[in-house]
């Protein structure tokens, strides 16, 4: 256990009693409280439809099969990203496109994604990673330009903000994480939107093991198609409900959290901050550095005590993604640096600005050291 953690989920009272109620009331399974988060995140975001799933990468897997992408097809992800990006890719049978990211705000690189982009491209999904808006002028002239269709996976995403509006009114598909690491969490979870009926409806289907709410038949159920499970239960939508009424406030907190560590790493050179995209409020679900030596720095941190964290994973240095069954645009360069120097601090509800301060300080110390 640490000190000082990377994140503690944010948990009242009053959402263990609404927890405790759906138990009492014997409907544990998909019901009228994940209808209730369903709704709650269409009107958050600005979306027409919402739909709760198992996970962040079980709803990117869905968003991909509801837009029919498959063998022959190709989407573009970034290097940059959880292996989740890709992996759903490789799964629905299309051929994962792995490109490089900006410095700075480590999003999906321009000039990569156009190098890459073939006759095949299907689907570019791009991260709004750790909670920094993506950059939609030149994501819509591309795909205006080239008919590919957009999948944001916004797994860190919830509340972030380009131009005024909130991520997850953009893509045709955008794709929050619940994971327990994430501000709002159901344990495990994903929150899909989209402006589109077709896709809302289908993917509706599919996680509910293809069962139309049009033209049932005897017993009032209708097979429209194959499908799956992947309904997220009331049990687990009942915690993010009940937090998703508090995430105006843990926001704020949020930004002020990020606004001390700002101020409190801006007269040390040797620690970079993050960059936000133009135009974007970013959510701060991740905090994170950009400092040398990043691993023998972040082991002396939780030597104190400090629970830091890498920021994420560059995907070509694995070997799910050297098997010839991805393809390799560039040589990574920056995603690589990201890897190797990204740094995520603590940062939840609560947090202190002594606490802060305590990490920032054993952070300058460590880089001394180093």
């Amino acid at each position: 256990m640490y000190d000082i953690p990377l994140i503690r989920p944010y948990m009242t009272e009053a959402i263990k009693a609404e927890v405790l109620k759906v138990l009492d009331s014997g409907h544990l399974t998909e019901g009228p409280v994940t209808h209730e988060l369903e709704h709650r995140i269409t009107e958050y975001v600005g979306s027409g439809y919402g739909l709760a799933v198992t996970s962040c990468t079980t709803g990117l897997e869905i968003a991909l099969r509801a837009l029919g992408a498959g063998p022959g097809d190709e989407v573009i992800v970034p290097d940059y990203t959880y292996p989740a990006t890709a992996d759903v890719v490789a799964i629905v049978g299309a051929v994962p496109v792995i490109v490089d990211i900006e410095p700075g705000t480590l999003l999906m690189s321009r000039a990569a994604v156009e190098q890459a982009l073939t006759p095949a491209t299907k689907v570019v999904m791009p991260v709004s990673i750790f909670g920094n808006p993506l950059d939609y002028a030149w994501l819509n002239e591309l795909k205006a330009k080239h008919g590919f269709s957009i999948i944001e996976d916004a797994a860190c995403s919830l509340g972030a903000e380009w131009k005024g509006r909130r991520v997850g009114s953009f893509a045709d598909i955008s794709v929050f994480s619940m994971h327990p690491r994430k501000f709002i969490t159901t344990g495990e979870g994903g929150l899909i939107t989209t402006d589109r009926a077709d896709l809302a409806n289908w993917m509706n289907t599919y996680k509910r093991f293809g069962i139309s709410d049009q033209g049932a038949e005897r017993g009032g159920v209708n097979f429209a198609r194959i499908g799956t499970n992947y309904k997220l239960s009331n049990v687990l939508a009942a915690i993010g409900l009940g937090q998703m009424r508090h995430i105006d406030m843990l926001l704020e907190e949020r930004r002020a959290l990020a606004a001390c560590y700002l101020e409190l790493i801006a007269d040390d050179a040797a620690i970079s901050p993050p960059v936000v995209t133009p135009e974007g409020l970013h959510s701060w679900q991740t905090f994170y550095v950009f400092v040398k030596n990043r691993d023998r720095v972040m082991r002396a941190l939780r030597e104190e005590g400090i629970e830091a964290q890498i920021g994420t994973y560059s995907l070509h240095m694995h070997p799910a993604f050297q098997d010839g069954r991805s393809r390799l645009c560039g040589d990574m360069r920056e995603s690589k640096r990201a890897y190797e120097e990204t740094l995520a601090l603590p940062m939840y509800h609560g947090m202190t600005r002594p606490e802060q301060q305590r990490v920032i300080s054993a952070l300058k110390g460590a880089i001394r050291d180093a």
